[in-house]
């Protein structure tokens, strides 16, 4: 069982354990909970689900083994502590709000049955031990143990089964068969050990090894009931191993920056611990009799809002093959789940050459990395992955020498880039692992052309662009790619195909502005990819027109529009609109024989692509002039389409 403990002065015995929180940490996976405050947790092995009690939210959360919610057991007052039967049948929850225990059954994850404990009985832990379920009852500062047998048709609660213990806080309960350990917690601390086999509890033995007297905060009982580990104040920082049949220290289990808040034991006997620290490690894993944790995790503080472990938040799964801890943190609680945490872990990696020829050999080596030597035989799958085989072909098996190491070769038949990979599935003492290489291998050069690149069209010219394919191996499929010029228009594949006979793909593109064209060929085994662009450029639409002339004449073979000199000349420039966009007036004057720049100056079109402009002033007479309307790409205020010059107006003044 894991209760959320507090520090307070509780004399047991002549020792004491010690209390804290764990510090955040990296897990294999994380799912956040549906829960507003943390009481305990418990696993069912059959049906692979995590049952977390949520005291706040009177409810008890079910979760698959990834952390997703598949129920919820609502209307359980405060519920607290939980215990599953050794046959996972059912998890018993002490919910003091209803002075009961509630039994749920696992196969639905439902509330099966209350058990009433008496009327004030506010019952806060419990364990399942010689076939009886077992709960400590009371209030501030009295603490009492009570049992029932839930295998009666109905089960008589017999109470007070010890005399008052006087505890601050409701003892902790462990149990392993017919072992039921209590422990308390605070400043003094100290365990009793109790035989349950006649549903009376029997004293084995009770105290506390002087090294874990301080500030208990969890323990653990493994699944033979022959060992305690402690989460308590040894110093420097570690957990204490104790014999159960003597309650005498067999060990001591160091680990970094804090005292160690919470303690699981394995079916195996690998023991986990966790700790407060805000930077440093925060889960040890160790096996049994070990000086030094072979796994460690630890939580980073940018992982949802620096995390921290909950007191007495870890628990094995019943096989162990996952290691489940509970995390809080500013956005929520978090359900962490370490697989393979009983075995080693185990790192592999390939080397392969950076480069290398399709069609000739090459050669590879792979080591296996681990704190505890590979069983002798222990052997590697390897994999390669290339465009021929994107799922991967398996290259067979290699065998690892006694150093972890390996080697092996192969002949690529594809091009291109090649990851080998190293498999090791794992054993009894050794997590799986993988470690990969990427080979660039060769391929034949692939011809790809464009036309029209750097071409000039009127707008709205349709314009045919062909991409041709030179020999391949076996892909013949081209893309193209259409990316008008400016922001508001995307890059877009228009179109996907074989090319034809010839090699040819070839797609139709309306030139309303500047346009890059791209052929992609996404290459095959023996023939590289290629990509090739082809920009052609698009003028604007400008045309301009002059009113408010007396007549129109011609002098030589040009026309001219004549006005009076008091007359102001309107000069009205249509042109293809885009945002902001404006175009160039430029009035040149004609002098003995050649023009002459007058001057020239921007104005904005409308969204209706016009805009009309007066000349006004003093109008000199006798004076042939001309004015012309163009964009200018970039000074136009865009760069959609390219520089267009439109006509030239000639018009002429007169008295």
């Amino acid at each position: 069982m894991r209760t959320v403990a507090t520090a307070l002065a509780v004399l047991f015995s002549s020792t004491a354990l010690a209390a804290g929180t764990v510090g955040p940490a990296a897990a294999d996976s994380s799912t956040a909970l549906s829960i507003s405050s943390y009481g305990d947790i418990a696993v069912d092995g059959v049906h692979k689900r995590v049952y977390i009690s949520d005291p706040a939210g009177n409810k008890v959360v079910v979760t698959d083994y990834a952390g997703k919610l598949v129920a919820t057991v609502p209307d359980l007052s405060g519920v607290r502590d939980l215990a599953i039967t050794p046959d996972s049948r059912t998890v018993y929850a002490a919910v003091p709000g209803e002075d009961a225990v509630v039994a749920i059954e696992t196969s639905t994850s439902t509330a099966a049955a209350r058990y009433s404990t008496g009327e004030n009985t506010d019952p806060q832990t419990l364990a399942v031990a010689g076939g009886r379920v077992w709960f400590m009852y009371g209030q501030q500062p009295s603490h009492h143990l009570g049992s029932f047998d839930p295998a009666q048709s109905t089960p008589e609660m017999v109470l007070d089964q010890l005399p008052d213990l006087g505890f601050y806080d409701a003892p902790e309960l462990e149990s392993a068969g017919s072992t039921l350990v209590i422990g308390i917690h605070g400043t003094w601390s100290g365990l009793a050990v109790y035989d349950v086999s006649s549903g009376t509890p029997v004293l084995r033995k009770q105290g506390m090894p002087a090294e874990a007297a301080n500030y208990m905060n969890d323990f653990a009982l493994s699944a033979d009931a022959k060992q305690i580990v402690a989460a308590s104040g040894e110093s420097p920082y570690a957990a204490t191993a104790i014999n159960t049949d003597d309650l005498s220290r067999t060990g001591g289990y160091p680990v970094e920056a804090g005292n160690p808040n919470s303690a699981a034991i394995a079916p195996d006997g690998t023991i986990a611990l966790s700790t407060f620290s805000w930077y440093d490690k925060d889960i040890f894993i160790f096996k049994p009799g070990a000086k030094t944790p072979y796994r460690t995790y630890t939580y980073d503080l940018n992982t949802s809002g620096g995390d921290t472990l909950a007191g007495q938040g870890l628990t094995w799964a019943p096989d162990g093959s996952k290691l489940f801890a509970i995390a809080s943190g500013n956005s929520g609680t978090y359900l962490r789940v370490l697989d393979n945490a009983t075995r080693y872990p185990v790192k592999a990696s390939v080397s392969a050459p950076a480069k290398a020829t399709r069609g000739k050999k090459l050669s590879a080596t792979g080591k296996l990395t681990s704190d505890k030597s590979f069983p002798a035989g222990s052997t590697v799958t390897i994999t390669r992955t290339d465009i021929d085989s994107p799922k991967g072909k398996s290259l067979g098996t290699k065998t690892v020498s006694s150093s972890g190491t390996f080697s092996f070769t192969d002949v690529p038949p594809a091009g291109g880039n090649v990851t080998y990979t190293a498999q090791y599935g794992g054993d009894a003492t050794h997590a799986p692992a993988s470690g990969k290489d990427t080979v660039a291998v060769s391929r034949t050069a692939t011809s790809l052309t464009l036309n029209h690149n750097g071409s000039l069209y009127s707008y709205g010219t349709d314009v045919s662009f062909t991409a041709h394919l030179g020999s391949t191996y076996k892909n013949r499929t081209v893309e193209l790619w259409v990316n008008p010029f400016g922001s508001d228009k995307p890059n877009k594949l228009v179109k996907t195909g074989k090319v034809n006979s010839k090699g040819n793909l070839s797609t139709t593109v309306d030139m309303t502005r500047d346009t890059t064209v791209t052929a992609v060929f996404a290459g095959d085994a023996r023939s590289a990819s290629k990509t090739v662009k082809a920009t052609a450029y698009a003028k604007v639409k400008v045309s301009t027109s002059v009113s408010k002339q007396y007549k129109t004449a011609k002098i030589g073979s040009t026309s001219y529009a004549y006005f009076h000199k008091k007359t102001n000349p309107v000069f009205t420039t249509t042109m293809t609109y885009y945002k902001n966009r404006s175009h160039r007036l430029n009035l040149e004057i004609y002098y003995q024989g050649k023009w002459y720049d007058a001057g020239s100056q921007y104005f904005k079109l409308g969204t209706n692509g016009k805009s009309v402009v007066t000349l006004t002033g003093t109008h000199d007479t006798g004076y042939r002039m001309r004015m012309r309307a163009s964009y200018i790409n970039g000074s136009s205020g865009d760069n959609v389409n390219s520089t267009t010059y439109g006509a030239w107006k000639y018009f002429y003044f007169t008295k």
